[in-house]
């Protein structure tokens, strides 16, 4: 494998835009990293979780930026760093040059992070120099009890299978996102696409991984039966500022022109057709 095939697995996405060209480097390299990390024998230890997982093994129609990761078990000892010559030496193997470091706490947190940067030049399709890009990889260590994983398989650069939560695993911690998130003053609307995403395949939220998420993050203090979370999300949807909702995920998205029907009434609606498994 050369930087020749890098270009292929870009090429494959027919961005049409230099935006898409963007999100479809950092998706390729997303899916490198993920080959690294199963090299050194990451997925031994953690879970593939969050909206990159799904857009990469479940068919979400939404770019993301970071990649995030959950321990299958908590600790306090957990380090990224063990596994960095495994991603430096599977970018090299398709030739390309990155960097990473692990970032600094500065303050008592679960999460472990760092940053992945692409040191190699890459060019738009007018042959214009682009920034390069960078992933966050996080890994909370740390993770709420209740959990469900499966093995997906991915193809590229080479076949390998990925430890990811299962859906109605994961739908618990993207709700517990949009009822919690403490983004003071900026909504993220990535959390409200892919609710909807969930609701419209007919993903059963797992109810008690959601409750020990809730409860761990200091976000409740009991147990919620499936008509007081319904509860919850339907104060949060009267209170949300849709149009600023959708400023947040346009850049994400294909075509802004599916987010016209979003309103408040339009995810009141989708909420009464959300499933929850108790």
């Amino acid at each position: 494998m050369t930087e020749k095939m890098f270009d292929e697995l870009v090429d494959a996405y027919d961005a049409k835009s230099s935006a898409a060209h963007q999100n479809a480097v950092r998706e390729v390299m997303q899916q490198i990293a993920l080959a690294g990390l199963n090299r050194g024998g990451f997925f031994e230890h953690a879970a593939f979780y969050g909206g990159t997982s799904l857009k990469i093994f479940y068919g979400l129609d939404r770019f993301s930026e970071d990649m995030d990761f959950s321990l299958l078990s908590p600790s306090k000892t957990f380090s990224l760093s063990p596994f960095f010559d495994a991603l430096v030496a599977e970018f090299k193997i398709v030739g390309r040059e990155v960097r990473i470091t692990e970032k600094q706490k500065t303050a008592v947190t679960s999460m472990n992070s760092a940053f992945l940067k692409d040191n190699t030049r890459i060019f738009d399709l007018q042959g214009r120099q682009l920034p390069n890009t960078k992933i966050k990889i996080e890994v909370d260590t740390n993770p709420p009890s209740g959990f469900d994983t499966e093995y997906k398989l991915l193809m590229q650069p080479y076949s390998f299978m990925t430890r990811c939560y299962t859906l109605p695993s994961s739908f618990a911690g993207k709700m517990s996102a949009l009822l919690f998130r403490a983004w003071r003053n900026r909504v993220k609307g990535r959390d409200w696409y892919d609710f909807e995403w969930y609701v419209r395949g007919g993903v059963a939220m797992d109810l008690a991984h959601y409750n020990m998420r809730a409860c761990q993050n200091g976000n409740a203090t009991a147990f919620v039966t499936a008509n007081q979370f319904q509860e919850l999300l339907r104060d949060k949807i009267h209170n949300a500022d849709i149009e600023r909702i959708k400023e947040d995920v346009m850049p994400f998205v294909d075509d802004a022109a599916k987010l016209n029907i979003w309103s408040r009434e339009y995810f009141l609606q989708v909420a009464d057709m959300m499933k929850i498994k108790e």
